[in-house]
């Protein structure tokens, strides 16, 4: 009886973990409206980002072309709780964390050795349709340049 009892009281966990990675407004696939971003020359342009859920984790994926114009895909395995987690295929951090605001927002930020190098506030709409990247950082040369991304849910 007891061993029947964990393994439902196991199995409802993972539903539930499923059902709120379902249910989370972060999650699925985003395409860039270039129209409607600001993203100044020189900074990463990711014109797909695709959260999804991975076991416990949350797996981001972007493509699209990094500072030098050059295209760029990178992939990043963590949770939403503000620790630092390796990120690859961007040569110019290291490193990313992503803290859970509230349901509709997070705060991230890039690492470089240890340096942070951008943050950033990831915002989705209300209808779930459309997500808001505002990012700022330091250029190689030291300047500080910020941009804003607009996402479309697809």
């Amino acid at each position: 009886m007891k061993a029947r009892m964990f393994l439902l009281t196991l199995a409802l966990c993972f539903a539930g973990t499923a059902l709120s990675f379902a249910q989370s407004p972060q999650m699925g696939t985003w395409k860039l409206d270039e129209a409607k971003s600001k993203v100044p020359a020189g900074m990463v342009k990711n014109s797909t980002v695709i959260y999804a859920a991975d076991g416990d984790n949350i797996k981001v994926t972007t493509d699209g072309t990094g500072g030098d114009g050059k295209p760029m895909h990178t992939e990043w395995t963590g949770k939403f709780d503000g620790k630092d987690y390796p990120i690859t295929g961007d040569p110019s951090l290291d490193s990313r964390s992503y803290k859970m605001i509230n349901e509709r927002t997070l705060e991230l930020t890039n690492k470089k050795d240890g340096k942070e190098t951008s943050s950033g506030k990831v915002e989705v709409a209300k209808d779930g349709k459309t997500r808001t990247l505002h990012v700022t950082g330091t250029d190689p040369s030291g300047k500080k340049v910020s941009g804003v991304s607009m996402y479309a849910k697809q």
